[in-house]
């Protein structure tokens, strides 16, 4: 797993095998939610509009939004409505503003109760129009229109001179009384268009003093987000998340040696083979008592998830030949009879059936004693009419410091490693010629009590 590439197989395996722990964890996750959901009460938004009529640049309308949200704004907001216990730095907290397309501005409210909402973001919709008003005409220059008006007057005055000179033209149909007459009428217009003008230029007809907030805010008929719905679902996704990702983890840091070569670099041996045990379920589910092992089948965490679903084996007769060729091998490596130790993990129970099938299939040629080994204090027999140790696991259970453990305990009990047996677990098929169950002899647990025992601590 440490190299591999996390697939949706993966994933997969991970919810299959593990979809109890993983529901438990998102109810806790959906009760954390709904207890946050009560430390923070359900609050309501809503938007009142303002338009800005004319041509505004972007940072003018920045200014503006700026402006909407000032501390002026929202005490005065704050006084008018008159809530108890509500200040303007409270409210300050609850308004926001934005543009948007058009030129307008939108003033967001948010507020314990959806009336609240909507009385909040009018207010200070109203309030923005009056204090960008105020700005805008305290800001106009006197002088300039002052300026303004006499120039306006001078046009008029002007104009009514040019009136009479094109009355006092000579009247005849002479070329030039025509043409005289002519000019001075295109210049009256020009005139006129250019009092038109100015007069449409009056300061005060700022753009601001025409801004118009565009009807009240809607009410609210929903909460603003996070809701409590959100945050339950929020809280069960993020410990559902929290736990796969604690899988993937734990997984990717795991030591435990899956292929041959770390294994038998790890025990100091060769491999000579690998057999199949049969099993109806993807994996075993130890055997234990007490509310330990009982909480542990309840989140289903006696089930190893790392490991790939057993694949099909063929039939008894095909698993027999596996055992009976490590036998052979065991042979042709002690000419002479002699017993042999089939070591094993304890715990490891596709490693117990497998042994057991090997002293079954050995038949007393050649003679073999299966024994049961604790990985966290390994001890084995000492040598007596044994000669040897054959070492029988399943990949993907032990690490490299537990094997090296296991090896050393052999060595400390002058017990030569024969040989590695991986044992690794497969779907019979059923057939009418075939058992359905495998009979595996009682074997021995040792633990170090017999008076000629000796160990290592791994």
């Amino acid at each position: 797993m440490n190299d591999d590439t996390i697939r949706l197989v993966t994933l997969g395996r991970i919810i299959r095998r593990r979809w109890r722990l993983l529901t438990i964890l998102a109810l806790v996750g959906a009760l954390v939610g709904y207890g946050v959901s009560l430390l923070f009460p359900p609050r309501y938004t809503t938007s009142a509009s303002v338009l800005l009529p004319g041509t505004w640049e972007e940072r003018e309308l920045l200014t503006q939004t700026e402006v909407a949200t000032s501390s002026v704004v929202v005490d005065r907001a704050a006084a008018r409505l008159g809530w108890t216990g509500v200040s303007g730095s409270d409210l300050r907290e609850q308004v926001s503003a934005k543009t948007t397309d058009g030129n307008i501005i939108k003033i967001s409210g948010t507020a314990d109760t959806p009336a609240r909402a909507q009385q909040l973001s009018d207010q200070v919709a109203k309030e923005f129009v009056s204090y960008a008003t105020r700005i805008a005409a305290d800001s106009a220059d006197p002088g300039a229109a002052q300026e303004l008006a006499a120039l306006q007057k001078s046009v008029r005055d002007t104009s009514r001179r040019i009136s009479k000179l094109a009355d006092a033209t000579d009247p005849g149909q002479t070329v030039e009384s025509v043409q005289t007459r002519t000019e001075l009428e295109k210049l009256r217009t020009a005139l006129r268009e250019a009092i038109n003008t100015m007069e449409q230029a009056d300061p005060a007809d700022d753009e601001a003093k025409s801004m118009v907030v565009m009807g009240s805010a809607a009410r609210p008929t929903g909460e603003a987000p996070p809701t409590r719905t959100q945050l339950i679902a929020g809280g069960a996704l993020l410990f559902f998340l929290f736990a796969v990702i604690a899988h993937l983890t734990a997984a990717r840091m795991s030591r435990r040696l899956r292929g041959e070569p770390e294994i038998t670099a790890a025990l100091g041996s060769a491999l000579l083979g690998t057999v199949d045990v049969p099993v109806e379920r993807p994996t075993h589910r130890p055997a234990g008592r007490g509310p330990k092992a009982w909480i542990r089948r309840l989140l289903g965490l006696d089930v190893r998830w790392d490991i790939p679903a057993p694949q099909t084996s063929g039939d008894e007769a095909s698993r027999q030949i596996r055992y009976r060729r490590v036998c052979s091998r065991l042979r042709e490596q002690r000419p002479a009879p002699q017993r042999q130790l089939v070591v094993f993990p304890e715990g490891d129970e596709i490693a117990r059936r497998a042994a057991g099938q090997l002293v079954v299939e050995a038949g007393g040629d050649p003679a073999l004693r299966a024994v049961a080994v604790s990985v966290s204090r390994p001890m084995v027999p000492d040598r007596g009419h044994e000669s040897g140790a054959l070492i029988v696991l399943s990949a993907g259970s032990w690490t490299a410091a537990e094997l090296a453990g296991v090896a050393e305990a052999c060595a400390d009990a002058k017990h030569a490693v024969v040989g590695i047996v991986l044992a690794g677990p497969v779907r019979a098929s059923r057939s009418a010629d075939s058992p359905r169950h495998t009979v595996v002899p009682a074997l021995e647990s040792f633990d170090g009590e017999l008076d000629d025992a000796t160990g290592v601590t791994g």
